[in-house]
């Protein structure tokens, strides 16, 4: 039973604890900007940001893979030191993306002994101040996303103001203008390009 139980919380913190959450919230405020509501679906957004995961910690899971997985297969090592070895290059790769600040505050709460280095720092410290620095980040890129398309609105909804048409809505004005920009810049290129760049 502590088995499954480890099994069924292992996809949900493996999520948390690599770019995933970035990249899902960075698109989903790529939808909403863009005011397509549901289009793309929801399962598209998820496996766009679960291929692009995989391609941004290829390199991170490649480490783990040679520091824990084979020697585990070969019998060199138990299942805890195999633990012990995959989590260094998540920890590695966790740290490179989670602001000082953070760190320090989850450092506080947690009412522990001041790390002196970085290995002094435990797991459970360390993610959830990884997550609120993946928020953080991810909610910067996305209102700079938005800056353009507002941009639009407030064009569109100032000329259907002085032009007295008061009853049309805006949205159905500014939605066409908006995918035609977005189209024209190759969007989509260049948000990805932003966030694989993001990562390094």
């Amino acid at each position: 039973m502590l088995l499954l139980g480890l099994m069924a919380l292992l996809p949900g913190a493996l999520l948390v604890m690599t770019s995933f959450t970035r990249i899902l919230i960075v698109l989903g405020f790529v939808r909403n900007a863009l005011g397509t509501q549901s289009i793309p679906p929801n399962q598209v957004l998820i496996g766009v940001a679960l291929f692009l995961s995989l391609f941004v910690m290829a390199p991170t899971l490649h480490k783990v893979d040679k520091a824990a997985v084979e020697p585990y297969r070969a019998h060199k090592i138990d299942g805890h030191q195999a633990i012990i070895r995959g989590l260094d290059p998540m920890r590695t790769f966790m740290f490179k993306q989670t602001r000082d600040a953070d760190l320090a505050l989850f450092i506080r709460l947690s009412h522990g002994k001041r790390p002196r280095t970085r290995a002094d720092v435990p797991t459970h410290v360390l993610v959830p101040a990884f997550v609120v620095s993946e928020l953080t980040t991810a909610f910067k890129i996305g209102f700079l996303i938005y800056l353009p398309f507002l941009i639009i609105d407030m064009i569109v909804s100032a000329t259907l103001m002085s032009m007295g048409m008061m009853m049309l809505p805006p949205v159905l004005i500014s939605l066409p203008f908006k995918i035609l920009l977005f189209v024209l810049v190759d969007g989509w290129s260049l948000i990805l390009q932003s966030l694989v760049s993001s990562f390094h």
